[in-house]
């Protein structure tokens, strides 16, 4: 008889319930699941596909270990006997800079991929680390950092309560939201209008998130940072500007009119092909509402000045004194993250504490870009990168310059890729570490709740048990941090997990501002519950995060809390309030029992304000005018006098796609999801490009040859071809993705065009040349 089991969706952001159905060990069904304390039942067509991605016939089953120069099946332990035997050496021989890390983006969504690999890292002592951020979002990241202090403080838009909302370079009905983790993003859009809100949408495409503004602005891509410049501009200029509470919070507020007096909306038109009136028009409305929210993602992001832009997004919010604020912009507060502690100075965030050994590229949050990978591998030298660890990840298809990292890849004397899929990358392993379907993997969103528009918690525990022959992806981790660190073999996995409990119960003990101060940790240990290691680190979370029971120690909710953070952390009670609060079934705070007996989780009510406890700058206060913000200023003053390219390339998301990984579900293909080069009619008359014929595509990384699809959803002077394909390369084993095989648009770009402050590549906005083809 069919069963279901619940689970949370692993494939976007919006983090949905699901209610699958399974027959046997088989996922045949999956629906919204209507409980769901955060989805309340939405569901998009990726999470419909549930079942087809969990039984991928092309998923791996077991480990693959290259013999003779092939992938051959192996066991469990010869894959990690590799392994332990290779990598130690590499480093003994020379050094720990010879190993690098590359993280892809599924990582996040996955809690192996949240738990270990910082584990990983330690134990190898590389600094060459990679990851998908300089892809996507590390301009949010160091905006945020320079602004506030912490890279991970990022407030999101109070959707729900909001009177006024300004997107830029996003498209959540598509993406389901970035960095603003929101179920039914479409539903929420519809439903600020029809409570009589707002919504303006800028993007050079009319896209379905455009479709349903009240006012679409349709710029030259790569002016998002122009353009929110001549807004706050505006509201300085025109005395709009009403920081409320925030000015006694933020230092630089009186500099910023001269930082920003040459972007006047005059000055700024032409170059963001607007008019003043339109730039001028949209600061007053923005200035006038009520509440208001900016937004910008990874079109604002993925720029020349991503980090400008993200940046000026957030003086807009804080200007209209509509950040820390309902229905402006706030910060969430994850269950399982660290406890709010009191307002005061804190240490900062800086920019380049190294460089990348060839090309001097400044680390950004321990990461450098990604873009710079292939010359790390290739250039001779004391740091040479000769060993890699891929998890998740698939840069050949990313980054820029997927063929030269190719090569590069083939070139290493080392490779272990940690993925279910022989993929572009993948192939080139010498060892590949299968992660179980979906179904048979527990899931708590670490990362996403930590971005999510209403505070909550859910957990679920695999629906499936797992295969006989499979490891968990945890214990694949957990073996790989043993294996490279030399202690394959005289360890268990469990090891590496009760290593962490006792270290972070250590420190917690030891703090004397903790009211576990003096306690003994291996006593606390035994108090903790769970299945395995990984449920044991996710109780401890909770337990010391800001809604728990502190091991039930003196009934407090830890540190005193600074201003601002009392309102979550002591008027709500141990459990912030809402569904899920003090008393609702007999407990006073947050474990993991607690939320095993919630399986549709607990909700933990609106995001609150948060400020000053949030803010871990050196001052204490908003940092508004950082130097390294200050120095970059001039560049973009420069940009003004720029003539702009005749015709430049953005990328575009589909609703049933995630980047490079979604492409192998039959479920997942065709319709719109197709790749093709979007071209205006005026742009394709004038070219001579007609419907359904090819057209080549040059810029400074190569050429491609790609379908034309004519559409006025493009402004004129634009083209876009969506990111993630180029399924063509022999090796991979992706029999679905390779019948329709697409371009990889990022084989434009050489890998040159960087965001200097975070390194994240530029991928929208640059010039290119197209030709009609026969």
């Amino acid at each position: 008889m069919p069963r279901t089991a619940l689970r949370i969706c692993p494939l976007c952001e919006a983090t949905c319930g699901l209610t699958l159905t399974i027959e046997g060990a088989t996922v045949t069904g999956a629906r919204g699941d209507r409980e769901d304390v955060f989805s309340r039942g939405f569901i998009c067509p990726k999470g419909a596909a549930f079942g087809a991605l969990d039984a991928d016939p092309d998923r791996l089953r077991t480990p693959l270990v290259r013999r003779d120069g092939r992938l051959q099946e192996a066991t469990w332990e010869e894959a990690y006997e590799v392994i332990a035997e290779r990598v130690p050496a590499l480093v003994r021989t020379y050094g720990p800079q010879s190993v690098g890390v590359v993280l892809g983006n599924p990582n996040v969504h996955t809690m192996a991929g949240n738990l270990y690999p910082s584990l990983l890292l330690k134990a190898l002592g590389t600094r060459n680390f990679f990851t998908a951020s300089t892809l996507d979002q590390m301009p949010k990241h160091v905006s945020s950092g320079l602004l506030f202090g912490d890279p991970f403080a990022i407030p999101v838009p109070d959707l729900d309560r909001t009177d006024f909302l300004l997107l830029l370079g996003a498209n959540p009905v598509e993406s389901n939201g970035s960095l603003c983790a929101a179920p039914d993003f479409p539903g929420r859009l519809k439903a600020l209008r029809a409570r009589g809100g707002t919504l303006v949408v800028v993007d050079p495409r009319r896209t379905r998130t455009a479709k349903l503004a009240d006012l679409h602005l349709a710029p030259r891509p790569g002016s998002d940072a122009l353009l929110l410049a001549a807004l706050a501009h505006t509201l300085l200029a025109e005395g709009l500007a009403a920081p409320g509470a925030l000015r006694e919070r933020t230092e630089g507020l009186g500099e910023l009119a001269d930082a920003l007096a040459r972007f006047t909306p005059e000055a700024v038109a032409p170059a963001c092909d607007l008019t003043a009136a339109e730039i001028r028009a949209l600061a007053r409305a923005l200035a006038a509402a009520p509440t208001a929210a900016v937004y910008g993602r990874i079109g604002s992001c993925t720029v020349e000045y991503g980090t400008l832009a993200s940046w000026l997004v957030d003086v807009l919010n804080i200007l209209t004194g509509n950040l820390d604020r309902p229905g402006g912009v706030l910060f969430p507060l994850p269950a399982a993250g660290p406890r709010p502690r009191p307002a005061g100075p804190g240490k900062g965030f800086t920019l380049g504490r190294w460089l990348s050994r060839v090309s001097g590229h400044p680390e950004a949050k321990s990461e450098l870009p990604i873009a710079a990978l292939a010359e790390e591998i290739e250039t001779p030298g004391e740091g040479r990168i000769r060993a890699l660890v891929a998890i998740a990840a698939n840069p050949v298809l990313s980054a820029p310059d997927g063929r030269r990292l190719d090569e590069a890849l083939a070139g290493l004397d080392f490779m272990v890729s940690v993925d279910p899929y022989l993929n572009e990358t993948s192939r080139h392993a010498h060892v590949v570490l299968p992660p179980p379907p979906p179904s048979q993997s527990a899931h708590h969103d670490f990362a996403f709740n930590g971005f999510a528009v209403r505070n909550q918690v859910r957990y679920s525990r695999p629906a499936v048990p797992l295969d006989a022959d499979r490891l968990d992806e945890c214990e694949i981790h957990a073996r790989l941090v043993m294996a490279v660190s030399g202690r394959h073999g005289s360890a268990s996995p469990a090891d590496v997990d009760e290593m962490v409990i006792q270290g972070a119960l250590a420190k917690e003990t030891a703090d004397p501002r903790s009211p576990l101060h003096g306690q003994d940790p291996q006593h606390l240990a035994g108090l903790l519950t769970g299945e395995n290691g990984p449920e044991r680190r996710l109780d401890l979370m909770l337990r010391l995060g800001p809604y728990g029971d502190r091991f039930a120690s003196g009934r407090t909710s830890g540190a005193a809390p600074g201003a601002g953070e009392d309102a979550v952390a002591s008027a709500t009670g141990p459990c912030g309030g809402g569904t899920g609060g003090r008393g609702e079934d007999g407990g006073e705070g947050l474990t993991l029992e607690r939320l095993l007996a919630h399986p549709h989780g607990i909700d933990l009510g609106p995001l609150r304000p948060r400020l000053p406890g949030v803010l871990r700058t050196r001052s204490g206060r908003i940092e508004l005018l950082p130097d390294p913000i200050t120095a970059e200023l001039p560049r973009l003053r420069a940009a003004l006098a720029d003539r702009p390219a005749a015709l430049v390339l953005v990328g575009r998301r589909h609703l049933r796609s995630n980047n490079s990984w979604l492409h192998n579900v039959p479920a997942l293909t065709g319709g719109s999801n197709r790749c093709t080069l979007q071209v205006n009619p005026e742009d394709a008359g004038r070219l001579g490009l007609t419907e359904g014929g090819l057209a080549r595509i040059t810029a400074g990384g190569g050429s491609l040859d790609v379908p034309v699809e004519v559409t006025d959803t493009v402004r004129t002077g634009v083209v876009s071809l969506p990111h993630g394909w180029g399924h063509d390369r022999d090796g991979a084993r992706l029999s679905v993705a390779s019948v329709a095989p697409g371009a990889n648009v990022n084989q434009l770009l050489d890998g040159s065009r960087l965001d200097p402050l975070s390194g994240t590549a530029v991928l929208n906005g640059f010039p290119v040349e197209l030709t009609p083809l026969p």
